[in-house]
């Protein structure tokens, strides 16, 4: 055990047979500090500051909105470091989308170039990227709802910080999940034969459009997981999902399904954001895709940001 770990102990421990002085000035303390107890390598200034709490020198207040980034930065970051240490969100997030597109790849890629005489790699590439997007905030949602149910969004609340420090905070580390998911896609797919074909800014609006896709998403699973307050919503969510992603033009090519169901899979979110980023990767006109996906992800936020924001409230508040 570090000499620190040794005095610290030191200091939290209850002292036993502690009785009051009758003589004393001060009440006797539940805890007892011995300075003979304290290690002589401890004894220095420095170390003895290093076990002593900061000193208040300013505190914001709970509506400061110049203390709003940098606690919801530590929420972020609470989030990120949770995420990173569980196994199995680890594999949801970065594994399984990369080997869903190595499987694609395998199965349908060649079959769809010689039927199209175009690379699938493109699609395939697009459609997985906003697939990890929609997965990784699905699996943020469940552990929301996990932090509701143990009370540690009630404990968050009644700290003196910023009311939406916490919300702020998760949408902060989604985004980063992200783009991490999207830049490990983006690599398989190159060792895959994905290539950008359009230059730098283009290249940047690939991970943009995912972006987007995912926030807007993420904010509607959150609503549904902090109003319904049901598992069984986010369920529903995930299988929608699963259908979306067998009928877009990221999985087979608009010709490929039945005519009557070509409006559908033309004009869905995902098609749409799929198109825009093939139109990113190979320098193909953009037509209207890039407006719709804007349209989807802008109206996803604007018609979820309330309720995820009143019933995060109502959640939190104990």
């Amino acid at each position: 055990m570090s000499p620190r770990h040794t005095a610290s102990r030191t200091l939290t421990k209850p002292a036993k047979n502690l009785r009051a002085d009758p003589g004393a000035t001060e009440p006797a303390s539940a805890f007892a500090v011995h300075d003979d107890a304290v290690p002589a390598s401890l004894t220095s200034q420095a170390e003895r500051e290093a076990l002593e709490f900061p000193e208040l020198t300013h505190a914001w207040p709970e509506t400061s909105l110049r203390a709003l980034p940098r606690q919801s930065l530590l929420h972020a970051h609470r989030l990120l470091f949770g995420w990173l240490r569980d196994p199995l969100t680890t594999v949801q997030v970065l594994l399984y989308p990369g080997l869903m597109l190595v499987m694609f790849k395998v199965v349908l890629g060649n079959s769809i170039g010689a039927a199209t005489g175009q690379s699938a790699i493109y699609g395939q590439v697009a459609m997985m990227a906003l697939i990890a997007s929609m997965v990784g905030s699905m699996v943020g949602a469940i552990s929301l709802q996990l932090e509701k149910r143990s009370g540690l969004l009630s404990r968050f609340w009644v700290l003196p910080v910023h009311r939406a420090s916490s919300l702020a905070g998760r949408l902060i580390a989604e985004a980063v999940r992200i783009i991490v998911t999207t830049a490990v896609i983006l690599i398989v797919g190159v060792l895959l034969g994905f290539r950008f074909q359009n230059g730098f800014w283009p290249a940047v609006g690939m991970f943009f459009i995912p972006l987007l896709f995912g926030l807007a998403f993420a904010t509607m699973v959150t609503a549904a997981a902090v109003v319904g307050g049901q598992t069984k919503l986010i369920e529903m969510i995930s299988l929608v999902t699963s259908l979306l992603m067998f009928f877009n033009t990221g999985f087979v090519p608009l010709m490929a399904y039945p005519q009557w169901l070509q409006t559908f899979v033309e004009y869905q979110p995902m098609s749409c954001a799929v198109e825009a980023m093939r139109s990113f990767a190979l320098g193909t006109p953009l037509g209207n895709n890039l407006w719709y996906t804007l349209a989807w992800a802008v109206g996803l936020i604007l018609l979820f940001t309330y309720p995820a924001i009143r019933g995060f409230r109502k959640a939190a508040n104990p």
